[in-house]
């Protein structure tokens, strides 16, 4: 074959890629996506729903046409190769994204019966009903204790103020059941009882990511999203994290972006697998994707092919 030919045939191949879903990198098979493949039936309503998603930053297409239904109650796993969209996905569902200048979402995202992104919407209430911890623990310099209540005291929901005080309004009980409660439910309060009024920068990695936690439960959420919450930690700390979103899971819904594999695996209810160019490719129960994946494209990037 001439050089001339195989650069056409390399141009008609990636032109091939952008019709059935995207370009595709070596190790890949290329494929037609099927609508089937990411049409997860399940019991219940959802907690989010979204429809025909598009990211932009300026001329790169970053998530193609996500529509998807998460279970409410659920761990649900986002993974794929680096590139792939799945953090900028998350950060649609509480509209992170507004954040970033260069960022252009369009299409829908339903929570409570509402599109998140209509005119109007509360950003702050939004993000108190849909928190985010993320990849690396960012605790306040601030005290353990006033970490877990800073969220509920800024939303005036809690009032420890010298005024308050004088006027016999004290929140200070209420505080210190918020901050108990929360720390329990993050696996962390037998560790820092005893120290509620340290530095939280002086906790191990572990123990902040979980303070981080605690501090996104004090806002009473419906929703959790974790951005690659245990990539910074040693295996046992993630141990413990991987223990806590399965705990939570019974209360909140979870949606977690992980490179692990395996972690996915162990913690996840469904998974959602995005691929190369912001696609998603598959979204069934956890079990399926892994034991038997309809796309060849996530059969081989689950063997270690490509990725």
């Amino acid at each position: 074959m001439s050089e001339t030919t195989s650069k056409a045939q390399t141009q008609a191949d990636a032109q091939t890629g952008q019709q059935s879903g995207g370009t595709t990198v070596e190790g890949e098979t290329q494929e037609e996506l099927r609508e089937e493949w990411v049409q997860y039936e399940f019991d219940g309503q959802p907690a989010i729903s979204t429809r025909d998603v598009n990211v932009h930053y300026g001329d790169d297409h970053a998530l193609h046409d996500i529509s998807i239904d998460i279970p409410k109650n659920s761990v649900t796993a986002l993974i794929g190769p680096s590139g792939c969209g799945k953090s900028t996905f998350l950060r649609c569902l509480n509209r992170m994204n507004d954040r970033i200048k260069a960022a252009d979402v369009s299409g829908e995202v339903e929570f409570n019966g509402k599109n998140i992104y209509d005119k109007g919407t509360n950003l702050v209430e939004l993000r108190k009903r849909i928190g985010q911890v993320f990849q690396s623990p960012n605790p306040f310099p601030k005290s353990i204790r006033k970490n877990i209540s800073y969220g509920p005291r800024k939303h005036g929901d809690i009032d420890v103020s010298l005024l308050s005080r004088l006027l016999g309004r004290d929140d200070s009980d209420e505080e210190d059941e918020l901050v108990e409660r929360c720390l329990r439910q993050a696996a962390l309060w037998d560790e820092v009882k005893d120290r509620l009024d340290d530095n939280a920068l002086g906790l191990s990695g572990g123990q902040q990511q979980r303070l981080c936690i605690a501090r996104a439960l004090a806002t009473d959420p419906e929703v959790l999203l974790m951005d690659e919450p245990a990539s910074a930690l040693d295996p046992i700390a993630t141990s413990r994290i991987e223990d806590l979103i399965s705990d939570l899971a019974e209360d909140y819904t979870v949606v977690i972006v992980t490179h692990s594999m395996q972690q996915a695996a162990r913690i996840s209810d469904q998974t959602a697998v995005f691929l190369t160019g912001g696609y998603l490719v598959e979204y069934d129960d956890t079990d399926k994707i892994f034991e038997n994946p309809e796309s060849q494209r996530v059969e081989d990037y689950i063997t270690g092919k490509f990725g």
